[in-house]
């Protein structure tokens, strides 16, 4: 790759991160809607009745922006990541009705987090295949988090590269990676119908299996417990703060696929010196 200074490669991630995140803005929208309408077509055709003259949703890449509420299409300027949404205060500029603040949101995340991923790898392979990790991951949370959906189209990409990455191998070897794969899979499909026997509920969904299951394939079987434990950390706190807010409902059930998704990204990140953090805190070598 070209030399160039290292900072620069950081802020170039930042804003590469800007633009992807308005993109996963339209995943993590369209992408849900599109599903539903394939399965209502889909039912239609198993019982036999006649195709649905609904439009079909706008799809994720061909139809441009629009706002919501008045369909206008958005100019290049309201477009802008990020400052778009700063520049319009937030309001559509052609009937005024309010921009959720996701947009702004998604879009920053995107980018601090991109260039985090260019500051610990460098301009290098591996930076470009946590990038990859790093916008599944949040687009699979944007969407869990709207809809309680992880949609194959996604975890099942991600669980392939995973594996795909470490015949190199990238992150982890490739014997590693398969077993991790199908313990993180097996682990949490356990979990669901050990609770569900219990109590007659389904307390996770199989999008949960495979979001575990590719992030084990992406880091090895060592990243597993940690990752679960620390999904169910943030989501304790998370929930509790909500519900202590009164901002979620108690008996309303909670995604855990953005949880598992924030985990599994700081182990990525981090993981190697959270372990020997931990192990010099308690003694163990």
């Amino acid at each position: 790759m070209p030399e160039l200074p290292f900072a620069l490669w950081i802020a170039l991630a930042g804003v590469l991160g800007l633009l992807v995140g308005s993109f996963l803005n339209v995943v993590i929208l369209r992408l849900p809607e599109r599903m539903a309408a394939g399965w209502r077509q889909e039912a239609r055709d198993v019982l036999e009745l006649e195709p649905d003259e609904t439009p079909l949703p706008p799809g994720i890449v061909r139809e441009p922006s629009h706002c919501p509420q008045c369909k206008h299409p958005l100019s290049a300027l309201d477009n802008i990541p990020l400052f778009g949404w700063l520049l319009l205060r937030g309001r559509c500029r052609y009937c005024r009705a309010s921009i959720s603040i996701q947009y702004p949101l998604v879009e920053l995340l995107s980018g601090v987090l991109s260039a985090a991923i260019v500051w610990k790898f460098g301009p290098s392979w591996a930076a470009l295949a946590g990038l990859a990790l790093t916008w599944t991951l949040i687009a699979l949370s944007g969407i869990d988090f709207r809809t309680q959906l992880l949609p194959d189209q996604l975890t099942y990409p991600l669980l392939w590269l995973g594996l795909l990455l470490s015949l190199l191998p990238m992150f982890v070897a490739a014997p590693a990676a398969i077993l991790a794969a199908a313990i993180g899979y097996l682990s949490l499909w356990s979990v669901y119908w050990a609770f569900k026997l219990l109590t007659g509920k389904e307390g996770m969904g199989y999008g949960d299996f495979k979001l575990l299951a590719a992030l084990g394939a992406w880091m090895g079987p060592m990243s597993l417990l940690p990752i679960i434990l620390l999904s169910s950390l943030i989501g304790a706190l998370v929930g509790g703060a909500l519900i202590a807010l009164r901002k979620h409902q108690r008996e309303i059930p909670m995604p855990f696929g953005p949880f598992i998704a924030a985990a599994g990204w700081v182990w990525f990140m981090a993981g190697s010196g959270l372990l020997q953090g931990y192990m010099q805190l308690t003694g163990l070598r």
